[in-house]
């Protein structure tokens, strides 16, 4: 479980396409410390299996389900990502529960600077639109972050000096796609009630 608390900005160092999936290696010194074979590390919101670890650098394979349902697949060498490590039991929830599951993709739409914020608005596919809710939890390209406003086809989040500063959404244009997260609590209250709704 991650919390969507981003630890660092990484790199990525080389992609090899391997026809039905991708291996990827990264640099990240932060989170590679310690780093181990079989570990989780989260890529943009998406949790990766460390197959290999060098010095700063590690590499996780990325099979065809995962590129199609996040945009991982559009990942060359250069581009940076965001990276956390699992949180650990009995540490502070800084950010929401965080699975790495990516639920669908979204395209930055808009960004309104202002002195000390910028406002973004996001595109939001129509079948996760009723889990994102106004001053709701939502998980972008592994970022936990408050709904400021929430429509039917897109939201809006304000992004701080730090998270502009210390992650991908500081470079962020309008068109460039995004990994999505809904609330985990949301989709099991949703499962509860219809399934308790199916039983009278």
């Amino acid at each position: 479980m991650f919390t969507g608390i981003v630890e660092e900005l990484g790199e990525v160092t080389a992609v090899e396409n391997l026809g039905d999936s991708s291996r990827f290696r990264l640099r990240g010194p932060v989170v590679t410390e310690g780093a181990r074979h079989g570990d989780s590390i989260a890529v943009n919101g998406v949790c990766l299996t460390v197959v290999e670890h060098e010095g700063d650098e590690f590499t996780a394979d990325v099979m065809a389900e995962t590129l199609n349902r996040s945009s991982l697949g559009a990942l060359t060498v250069g581009s940076r990502v965001n990276l956390e490590r699992p949180t650990a039991v009995g540490a502070r929830l800084g950010g929401h529960i965080v699975q790495g599951h990516v639920d669908g993709t979204g395209t930055v739409l808009q960004r309104k600077p202002s002195d000390h914020w910028d406002l973004v608005t996001i595109s939001l596919p129509a079948d996760l639109s009723r889990y994102v809710v106004e001053k709701g939890s939502i998980t972008v390209d592994g970022i936990s972050l408050t709904v400021v406003e929430a429509g039917a086809d897109r939201f809006t989040v304000s992004l701080i000096p730090t998270t502009l500063a210390l992650t991908t959404l500081g470079i962020k244009q309008p068109g460039d796609p995004v990994n999505l997260e809904v609330d985990i609590i949301a989709k099991y209250v949703e499962r509860l009630l219809t399934a308790q709704g199916a039983t009278k």
